[in-house]
């Protein structure tokens, strides 16, 4: 199969895949999603490379995805069962782990992986079979209150920033993993957390409410003075887990001209809620992105794959498997102009917006 289209996608975390296997990204490696050859193969030009401090589900990845995602899940039914942010210092080293590696990766790439820091640099690393990183912090854990930390990321090429994962820290609060419930789970934003939001839109850097519970949401909907991005959030009113977005979400992301990032994990597209289930057919996401065009408009939705960060539709399988999505697309009706926006251009357009370009 061959891809016609450069994808440029709003979530993985192949960084702690890299690092906790010791892989290398320009290997064709046996596990996980992203690797450079399967990524060229699969029509994957990049996306946001999240940087997120592993929590006690995490910090040893060696095992497999699906029972790595089944223990994220365990004991998160409510706010007192959330696990506790981690400890800063810790963070902190493991941020820096991350980054430091996707530097080296770039500087050993021989040209073929840039971190981007604009969008004419996104642009034109889609156009010319660069592999284009975008650092993007999930979970807000290694900043300090200060904000300090902030200031030197953004100087070091930090352009997105997650204010939770599923666990509370001291900006705000995310919603814990529970189905069949809004995600109007907890309190919203600390001042601190407030802060953070207007720190960010000086420094002209994406605020992402994806894990964000949704009190959390409308504080930095109120507060906000860029698009409002959900960068690997489905529709609540499909798959109703807390970590999808409800109508009225939607409504303000599309009112801010923002953007939703259609996630690929098998439970956040499914109407029952089973979340370790790949026997998920490409038709329950399409339906999601039917969805989500038909109430955000076609300029406001891509792809936020969550790739080796989830379980995956077997039929999507790894970045390879894109292709197999922009066809079904296609069949539901999507012609080259609409899948262009949806594979890169609607990514393209509202960071241009959001950074000032």
């Amino acid at each position: 199969m061959i891809a016609r289209f450069s994808v440029f996608d709003g979530h993985n975390d192949v960084v702690l895949r890299l690092l906790a296997k010791g892989q290398s990204f320009f290997d064709r490696n046996p596990d996980g999603h992203i690797d450079l050859p399967r990524a060229q193969e699969g029509g994957l030009g990049g996306g946001f490379c999240a940087i997120s401090v592993p929590g006690a589900h995490r910090q040893n990845l060696s095992g497999d995805l699906t029972e790595m995602v089944k223990r994220a899940l365990a004991g998160h039914g409510d706010e007192s069962t959330m696990p506790p942010p981690p400890e800063y210092g810790y963070s902190l080293n493991s941020t820096l782990e991350q980054m430091a590696c996707l530097f080296r990766t770039e500087a050993q790439s021989g040209g073929r992986v840039k971190i981007v820091r604009t969008a004419e640099e996104l642009a034109a690393c889609l156009r010319d079979g660069v592999f284009a990183v975008l650092l993007h912090i999930e979970g807000a854990e290694a900043i300090d209150a200060e904000l300090n930390a902030l200031e030197v990321f953004y100087q070091a090429g930090l352009r997105s920033l997650g204010i939770v994962w599923s666990r509370p820290n001291i900006f705000g609060f995310g919603v814990p993993f529970k189905f069949g419930v809004s995600p109007d789970t907890g309190p919203g934003l600390t001042d601190a957390g407030k802060e953070l939001v207007r720190v960010c839109n000086r420094l002209r850097m994406v605020v992402d409410v994806s894990h964000l519970n949704e009190k959390g949401f409308w504080d930095v909907a109120r507060l906000t003075t860029a698009p409002i991005i959900a960068t690997h959030s489905n529709a609540h009113a499909l798959a109703p887990w807390t970590r999808n977005l409800t109508d009225p979400q939607l409504d303000a992301i599309r009112d801010s001209d923002g953007m939703v990032g259609l996630n690929f994990h098998v439970g956040f597209l499914r109407d029952d809620g089973d979340m370790a289930n790949p026997d998920t057919p490409l038709s329950a996401m399409v339906r999601q992105i039917d969805y989500l065009v038909e109430r955000v408009g076609i300029d406001r939705v891509g792809f936020g794959s969550d790739f080796d960060g989830a379980i995956m539709p077997a039929d999507i399988g790894d970045s390879t498997g894109l292709p197999r999505l922009i066809d079904a697309l296609r069949l539901a009706g999507y012609d080259d102009a609409t899948l262009t926006k949806l594979a890169h251009g609607n990514w393209i357009r509202v960071l241009r917006q959001t950074w000032g370009e």
